[in-house]
């Protein structure tokens, strides 16, 4: 089975050497490159390869970003000179971490473990180190067909949508595949409350709570959507106000 892989570097050089250390390798075929981290995350997304060889020092997006945004967990080899992000690479499921320069030997080696696990469910590290919450999600654009950035603290609220959510900032709806359960395990809770089965809000986007006739909630935000209030997400809102 031919495996397809994604070179993502900012150094031209480093990125030939790669294909040099991979020509050996006849039934692995390098998809497509980026010099860039937004790019490579748009690849991750888009090709899904099975290979992914990732530097961390990137424009636009470090490596460990690339990886925290498109959620990719397997057949990642970090490709980098820098050696004190090997914890949080390995948090984040990396099959080899290798410290440039490396030799052709110890490029066989990774890819060779890569080639092991690719399939397999791998806990990581996340069990002994506690992952950080969400930062920032990467979406689709759809006026342009690109992937935006999207800053968590700038969303205002999140509503689910079938298996999609919905990101709801600066007037705008971006869409996402992804379960509203998912996203909300990823979250701050001190930053951001699930109000209902189908909603989560920022509390600094939050302006008041409204009573309805019914005796129920409806959560003001201060772009003026009204949100509806469970009685469980109305008990989680006491709890952090």
């Amino acid at each position: 089975m031919t495996l397809n892989a994604l070179i993502a570097d900012d150094e031209p050089l480093a990125r030939r050497l790669l294909r040099e250390f991979l020509a050996p390798h006849a039934d692995i075929r390098v998809a497509a490159e980026a010099d860039n981290g937004l790019d490579a995350a748009h690849a991750i997304t888009e090709l899904k390869p099975e290979l992914v060889f990732l530097d961390i020092q990137m424009p636009r997006l470090t490596g460990l970003e690339v990886l925290e945004l498109t959620g990719r967990r397997d057949g990642v080899i970090f490709t980098t000179a820098y050696d004190q992000h090997a914890l949080r690479a390995f948090e984040l499921h990396a099959v080899d971490y290798l410290l440039k320069p490396f030799a052709q030997d110890r490029f066989d080696a990774a890819l060779a473990r890569a080639r092991r696990l690719l399939g397999q469910a791998r806990p990581g590290l996340d069990k002994l180190v506690a992952p950080l919450p969400l930062a920032r999600v990467l979406v689709p654009d759809r006026d342009s067909g690109s992937l935006l950035v999207l800053a968590i603290e700038a969303i205002d609220h999140i509503e689910a949508q079938a298996d999609h959510v919905a990101f709801h900032s600066a007037g705008r709806e971006h869409l996402k595949a992804q379960r509203i359960s998912e996203l909300e395990a990823q979250l701050d809770p001190a930053r951001f409350v699930r109000v209902h089965r189908s909603f989560i809000i920022n509390l600094a986007a939050l302006q008041g709570l409204e009573r309805t006739d019914s005796d129920a909630y409806l959560a003001r935000m201060k772009n003026g959507k009204r949100i509806p209030v469970s009685r469980s997400g109305y008990d989680k809102l006491r709890a952090v106000l």
